[in-house]
C-alpha cells in the first residue's frame, strides 16, 4: 500500500472534538478547568483501582504519577487563572480533542 494511500486513510479516520471554546470570567474558566482536570484524575484512579484489582502489589507508577501531574497542572491553571482575575482580564479556553486510530 503506498505511502499516500496509508495517510489518506488515517486521515479519514482522524476525529476532532471542540470540548471547551470560548471567552470566560476567571471564575468560569477555574471551574471549567477543574472539573476538566478532576475527570482526567478520576479516570487514573479507576485505572489504578483496576490494576490493583486482585494485586495489592501491582505497579502503578504511572497511575500514581499521572495523578500527580494532573494536580500539579490543576493548580499551575489556578494560580495563571488568578492573576487573570486579579488584573481584571477574562480567559480564552480553546480545547480541542484529536482522537484518531493506531494499531
Amino acid at each position: 500500500m503506498s505511502n499516500t494511500k496509508i495517510q489518506n486513510n488515517v486521515e479519514k479516520a482522524t476525529q476532532e472534538v471542540q470540548l471547551v471554546e470560548g471567552l470566560f470570567t476567571p471564575s468560569e474558566a477555574n471551574h471549567i478547568v477543574n472539573v476538566l482536570i478532576e475527570q482526567k484524575v478520576n479516570f487514573h484512579k479507576l485505572q489504578k483501582l483496576r490494576i490493583c484489582e486482585g494485586c495489592e502489589d501491582a505497579d502503578t507508577t504511572y497511575e500514581n504519577n499521572r495523578i500527580q501531574e494532573l494536580l500539579n497542572d490543576k493548580q499551575t491553571a489556578k494560580d495563571y487563572i488568578s492573576i487573570a482575575r486579579k488584573e481584571g482580564y477574562n480567559v480564552v479556553i480553546n480545547g480541542t480533542l484529536n482522537i484518531s486510530f493506531v494499531k
